[in-house]
Formats: C-alpha cells, structure tokens, sequence
C-alpha cells in the first residue's frame, strides 16, 4: 500500500522537498491543491452500481512516462490531510446568484476581452510589472490559413495552433469551457544552418517533434527535404516529404537547422518547447445555434520546458528507489519549487505558470496556491506525454479545408463533424474514444452531473441510446455540445466564483451542488472498480 499511496507524491523522488502549509510569504490554505475536484468523484452510487471516470487519467503511461497509477482505479489512496475534500466551492448552491444575472449581460461580458485592448495590443504586456520574472503573454491569436500567429505588424510570433481532440470529461464545452492550445518551439528550430530564419524549417521541427512526441511516422504538410537537408520521408532521396518517418532510436532523427544537434528521444519534447494554452467562457454562435470560444478569457496557462531529463533519470524520479519520501513511516504531501509569478517546477524539466481573472474580470498572476491546482494533473499522471495532454492528440490532416486538418486553429475549423477516434487500449482492445467514456463512467462527466448529457444518451434504466452513438461515431459535436441554456448557466456560475475570487475552493462551474462527490474518504478506500482499464 505504501508504493500506491506513493502515486500520489511521486515528484518527491526528483524535488526532494516535503510539504508545509507555508511558502514563503505564502499560507496555503489547501496544501493538497495539487489534487483536483474530481479525485472525489463518487464511484459507487446509491443503488450500488459502479463508474469509473477514473481510467482517462490514472492508466499506464506510454515510455518514458513510466508512471502507471492504474492501481489509482481501484484503491482511493490519498495522503491523510487529503482524505479531506477542501473544494468547498463544490458545495455551494448558486441558483440565486446565478438567476441575478441575464442571459444578455453575461453575453456581453464573455463578448468583451480582457486579453486585448481596444488597440488589440496584449493588455498584459503593459500591466504587469516591469520586473515581473514570468512569462508575458505575446500571442495575438491572429492565424494564417496554416496555424501560424502573427503581431500587429504581420511578424510571426512563432506560435502554431493545433486542433485536438479534447480530453476526456472536463475539457468538454458541455462541462463548462471552451479552449485552445498552442505550441512554439525555441528561437534554434526556427532557424536555418546560418542562422537565418526559415520557415521551411520551422515547419519540418514541429512535424519532427510531432513525430517524436507521438513516437509513431505521421504526415507532414509536403515539406521540402532540398531545403532543410533532411531526408524526412527516409526514402532515401531529397524530394517534396509528405511524411515524417520515425523510428528512433534504430533509424536515426535528429532536427533541422541550427537545432540539429538539439537532443531528441522518443516521447520528449525538445528543452524551450513552450506550450500555450487558454481556456474561456462558452460564447454563442447564433447563426449556427453552436457554442464557440469566448473573447474573454478565463485563464491564460502556459508551460516550458526547461531541463532536459534522459530516459534513466525519468525511470528513476517514477519507479525508483522510494528511501526517503516517507516521513515517520506516512507519505508526506506534495510540494513544488518555484511561485505562482515564476512558475512551479515539475520536477521533470517543466514549469508551469497562469494568468486568471481578477475581480473586475482583467486577468492577474496567479497566486502559488492557485498555480498548485495545475501541478499534480501535469506532474505524475499515465495520461500525459511529458507533462502535456494535448500534442499527442492533435489531428493529422495535412488538407487544411478538411476536417481532420491539424495545424489550425477552433476558430478557423470548428470540430462538428469530427469523427470519435478509435483507441487501441491494452485492457480492452479498440475502441471508440468517447463512446468508450460514456459506457465505463455511465456519464459525460466526472461528477456525472450533466444533465444535458445523461438526458441525450442513456435511457432511463441506464443503458446507452444506440441511435446517438451512431451519431456520436460520425460527429463529437452530438456530446461535446452544450445546449445554450446550459451554456449560459455555466458562464454565469463561473462569474460568481471570479466575483468572490474563490479559485482556492475551486473552479467548477456548478449552480446546484453536484450529488456524487465526497466530502470526506476513509482512508484506502475501495472504488468498487474490479478491473482497471488502460
């Protein structure tokens, strides 16, 4: 028992440092904010019957995530503070607050950006203090038809959007919020063998190290080998590529340009991969009676890599000797280095950092302990690729007017008409992704409280409705879709929190207090889930 409940202070092994509920100038008042809400989902209903929204996170991780937390499934094995469900936001009762406000004045206000200025210049870029030791926003979110942003003047700023399929369960817009996610590599995989910038080049690294993080050969927008030098395709001859071949460590790789002898292993991204990710307010649509990405923004998250770690010393901060992590024979909770302004590290060569909304809506730093809320999903979890969960699900259409099309942006190509994907799981075989969430968690949520969703694809007894799978297969839309009530309902419960600025009792954007949480676990306690799946 004490290797599982280690799951869940696995970066110990690599920080060294324990948990106290002081941080510098800083008192936590929740120090297992690295745990989030739905670890506390009821997996045992009244009547007995058992669901596990658990697997999309706690599985078997792909090497070199050598975590495997799919013991997680079964035993509900938190540190003894955390047995306490400090999200006390979740048991709120907003019903009178949220009827307060209108459907048109919370449009309005999700319409309004707190991310620009009238000048469409970053507001951020001035407001933050001059000394300020984080990153400064410096996306425009202006795309060229191949994903590319560019400033005011027309300068690429080296940021790429991407479409994805969106992970399981919270990062639905049926559950609460829209988002993208951005990839920029560092300022060498930009850059030609002289120093100069190409763009040819640019474009070939971040199909390399779509290759290397996916570990697989993928397609590639017709890539020309005469320019970078590289045989992508390995066919054996410069020419136009149309993929990129992977097969290291037998076939050797490596990246074009002045980042040709950058370190490069599969699964890893290379050190300076800088990832970009927004998440905001569910706005409508009208002309399609469709859901799409607010201007105003919830929270503005970013992560870089800033250390490299080989294969042995990533087996080792997993899986290693675990001398040391226990405190008079008890797991010690986690804690990071770093702060909210700078980041807080992984452990693992990452930091992590955030912007959310202050209380009059402009966007501020936020603080260690709301940092914290992000670093135990990116810090030791089977569900990411080296702390991310978003790159190894980008679509790979290289045809950017089709609807796999990967290098775009939401909202140059929305994702109606998507297909469910087909996952090859270990415990289970192939199966269709969402389809797959639906029949293991008997909702489309963690705390199975989508009304909308439970409404739409189970019939009363609790089976699933076969017609909306089959439409489910053709298009994710049909799940993923909020009606727009319920859109409204969510923008406006968030309002409330952003309005007490209650981040630290948590995020979610409930009216009504969701039924299968638990506000208190027995120690090691049994899920009820048999069998894991992975």
């Amino acid at each position: 028992m004490k290797k599982l409940l280690m799951l869940f202070s696995v970066i110990l092994v690599f920080s060294g440092v324990l948990a106290f509920q002081k941080v510098g100038k800083e008192v936590l008042v929740n120090s297992a904010a690295y745990i989030p809400a739905m670890c506390y989902t009821k997996t045992k209903d009244e009547n007995g019957a058992v669901h596990n929204p658990c697997y999309a996170c706690h599985t078997k991780g792909v090497e070199p995530n050598y975590m495997d937390d799919t013991a997680l499934q079964v035993d509900l094995a938190f540190p003894e503070y955390a047995l306490k469900n400090r999200w006390k936001n979740l048991f709120k009762d907003r019903t009178k607050q949220v009827s307060n406000i209108s459907d048109k004045k919370i449009l309005q206000y999700v319409q309004s950006s707190n991310y620009f200025d009238e000048e469409h210049e970053i507001i951020l870029k001035s407001s933050l203090p001059i000394d300020f030791a984080g990153y400064v926003p410096d996306c425009y979110f202006n795309f060229d038809s191949f994903g590319f942003d560019h400033g005011l003047s027309g300068e690429l700023t080296g940021w790429r959007a991407f479409r994805y399929y969106p992970f399981l369960g919270t990062f639905w817009p049926t559950n609460g919020s829209t988002d993208d996610v951005l990839i920029r590599l560092s300022e060498k995989f930009m850059k030609d063998t002289d120093g100069s910038f190409s763009l040819e080049v640019y474009k070939a690294n971040l199909a390399i190290v779509e290759a290397v993080v996916k570990q697989k050969t993928v397609p590639c927008e017709g890539i020309d080998e005469r320019v970078i030098k590289i045989d992508l395709d390995n066919d054996g001859q410069l020419g136009i590529a149309r993929s990129v071949d992977f097969g290291w460590p037998d076939k050797k790789m490596k990246y074009a340009g002045l980042a040709r002898d950058e370190k490069l292993a599969g699964g890893l991204y290379p050190v300076g991969t800088e990832i970009l990710h927004t998440v905001r307010y569910i706005d409508w649509d009208e002309d399609n009676n469709a859901p799409k990405l607010s201007a105003r923004m919830k929270e503005v998250r970013y992560a870089k890599k800033t250390d490299w770690y080989n294969y042995a010393e990533l087996k080792e901060s997993y899986v290693g000797e675990l001398k040391g992590t226990y405190v008079n024979g008890e797991v010690p909770m986690v804690r990071y280095n770093g702060n909210g302004d700078s980041g807080l590290q992984t452990g693992s060569g990452w930091v992590y950092q955030a912007f959310i909304e202050a209380n009059d809506g402009s966007l501020r730093p936020q603080t260690t302990e709301e940092t914290e809320f992000c670093m135990g999903c990116h810090s030791g979890l089977g569900a990411t690729v080296d702390t991310i969960f978003s790159f190894h699900r980008k679509l790979e259409g290289i045809d950017k007017h089709k609807i796999d099309s990967g290098w775009n942006h939401w909202t140059q190509k929305g994702l109606k008409g998507l297909p469910d994907q087909i996952i090859n799981y270990r415990s289970a075989g192939e199966k269709r992704e969402y389809a797959f969430y639906l029949e293991n968690n008997n909702a489309g949520d963690e705390f199975r409280g989508n009304e909308q969703i439970m409404k739409t694809f189970f019939n009363e007894d609790g089976t699933l409705k076969q017609g909306m799978l089959d439409k489910l297969e053709d298009d994710i839309s049909v799940l993923l879709f909020p009606t727009k009530k319920r859109a409204m309902q969510m923008n406006k419960a968030y309002r409330v929190i952003v309005k007490e600025q209650s981040y630290i009792y948590g995020r979610d954007a409930t009216v009504t207090p969701p039924k299968n949480v638990h506000e208190e676990l027995k120690e090691n306690a049994d899920s009820g889930v048999k069998r894991a799946v992975y």
